[in-house]
């Protein structure tokens, strides 16, 4: 699995958990996860700080710890951005969370497709007119039966 595809697959776990436990997700029972997403989330934060070396551990637990405050948001991305780092330096690590992830599409991914002569497939929003390379020719006139 490539990089980008687990972050969009993981992102709402990590975020989950983050935002649920802040540093103490590192402690907590898994047991004591009431919802799904969560419990992924903090398997997935405490694989990747285990092969984290003293530095980046603390480093990681800040940001998990303001993550969970109000208006952490920053401190998510960064999160984010740490967890990134790590699974990029580690192929291995990111096989073996890849397989904790349910199959399917990213949360929130749609899959846009169109069809037929002119169709226009949009995956976002359009902001002024849409014009397609179709040209329509008007079927032959028929002469009429009793010209000659």
């Amino acid at each position: 699995m490539e990089l980008d595809a687990f972050m969009a697959l993981a992102g709402p776990a990590v975020t989950s958990a983050a935002a649920a436990y802040g540093g103490a997700v590192l402690t907590r029972a898994e047991e004591a996860a009431a919802d799904a997403t969560v419990g992924l989330g903090q398997r997935i934060i405490n694989s990747v700080w285990r092969r984290r070396d003293t530095q980046q551990r603390a480093e990681l637990e800040a940001y998990l710890d303001d993550a969970a405050r109000p208006g952490g948001e920053d401190a998510m991305g960064a999160l984010r951005h740490q967890i990134r780092r790590a699974l990029r330096s580690d192929p291995e690590l990111l096989a073996e969370l890849a397989a904790l992830l349910p199959a399917g599409e990213p949360r929130g991914a749609a899959r846009v497709e169109a069809s037929g002569t002119g169709s226009v497939a949009v995956g976002g929003s359009i902001h002024g007119s849409v014009t397609t390379n179709v040209t329509t020719t008007p079927p032959p006139i028929a002469a009429p039966a009793d010209a000659e």
